[in-house]
């Protein structure tokens, strides 16, 4: 560490004996950068429950008739699923068949008997804000976030151009409407957005991906996009509400954490290394414990770790969380040591002037950590 940065700071405890092993400023909070997406899916996977899914509906305002007609509009109301899409898209993106597509919750429309719709399928995103980016964006939508915010997302938030969505819930609504043209139901109308109103019926719904699955896709290539979807998930439908909430769920885990978001995107999120390691060593007790372990990059194998530590003890022994943003490089995590003991730890450098010497610097640490023989 002497080789780092001033501004940086590293805290390693012995996860068996709870001994402290090493500390270089530990205690003095620094920026975190995608390190927040530590507390963010901890949160997500501690609240929700690593086996449960979100949820996405297509519902009416009054009942369907018994030859299948609606005669009103359909509406396809956003759970916050940040995995919902097309099958082709979810395939190729996140390497699943399952999860909830587009295509499957027309296929359940139709079996379930509905034939006609003579108004349009809505979009209705009104779980979450309408606000496409977080606060280093200026709520915009913005390249750093990956995918315009929404309660009702589609495709990661891209149109088939590869170019960002201007009307998220229009724009999933447009696709509702060719699948379930598809399918064989008739739809009158062209698509539009709007809310559905209070007592709406449920036709049918499909589910995502278990939260364990969605807290992995977004650690192990560390993707903004779905952090910020899962943070407002947790506050209520906004940026602020889901930071206040991980910093709370943090608390309860014994960390101090200030956030302005859930993806580590804002300068402003911050936590002592001391701080993240109390939160990793406290996690392992917990239900989550395995899907959190599971989320983090595996050195010199997968995620924004595939291409670091690919030799030496630390290879495929160090499980961590990545973190990069203008002058921040971090990581923390967990390594399974050669003395058999799980070693946590928190690197977090601040100041940082290349990325390249960070990431040696941090790998050469992760080295030693999991060739600990004590």
């Amino acid at each position: 560490m002497r080789a780092s940065w001033g501004p940086s700071g590293a805290y390693v405890v012995d996860g068996q004996t709870g001994a402290r092993l090493f500390a270089w400023n530990g205690g003095t909070a620094r920026v975190l950068a995608s390190n927040t997406k530590l507390f963010t899916t901890g949160a997500a996977l501690a609240r929700k429950g690593p086996n449960a899914t979100i949820a996405t509906r297509a519902l009416i305002g009054g009942a369907m008739n018994a030859m299948g007609t609606v005669d009103g509009d359909l509406y396809l109301k956003g759970g916050g699923d940040p995995a919902f899409g097309s099958s082709a898209y979810v395939r190729h993106a996140y390497g699943t068949g399952s999860g909830a597509t587009i295509e499957s919750l027309a296929k359940r429309l139709y079996a379930g008997g509905l034939r006609l719709i003579r108004g349009s399928v809505v979009g209705d995103e009104s779980l979450f804000d309408s606000r496409r980016g977080i606060p280093a964006t200026g709520y915009a939508a913005s390249g750093q976030v990956e995918g315009p915010l929404s309660g009702l997302v589609y495709n990661h938030g891209l149109m088939a151009s590869g170019y960002f969505q201007t009307n998220p819930p229009g724009y999933a609504a447009a696709r509702m409407t060719d699948a379930l043209r598809a399918a064989g139901v008739t739809v009158k109308k062209s698509a539009t957005t709007g809310r559905a109103p209070g007592g709406a019926i449920e036709l049918a719904r499909v589910e995502s991906l278990k939260m364990s699955k969605l807290a992995q896709l977004t650690d192990t290539p560390s993707d903004n996009f779905f952090a910020e979807e899962l943070a407002k998930g947790l506050g209520g439908g906004t940026t602020a509400g889901g930071a206040s909430a991980v910093v709370r769920f943090a608390r309860s885990r014994g960390a101090r954490v200030r956030l302005a978001d859930g993806s580590g995107l804002s300068h402003s999120n911050r936590a002592s290394p001391q701080d993240v390691v109390r939160y990793l060593i406290k996690e392992r007790s917990q239900p989550e414990s395995k899907a959190l372990y599971g989320a983090l990059a595996i050195a010199g194998v997968n995620g924004t770790l595939a291409s670091r530590m690919g030799s030496g003890p630390a290879h495929k022994h160090c499980r961590a969380k990545t973190g990069t943003l203008n002058g921040v490089s971090a990581l923390s995590g967990y390594c399974s040591s050669r003395g058999g003991h799980t070693i946590v730890f928190s690197i977090l450098m601040n100041g940082v002037s290349s990325n390249s010497r960070a990431h040696s610097l941090q790998d050469r640490m992760a080295q030693a950590i999991a060739g600990y023989s004590g």
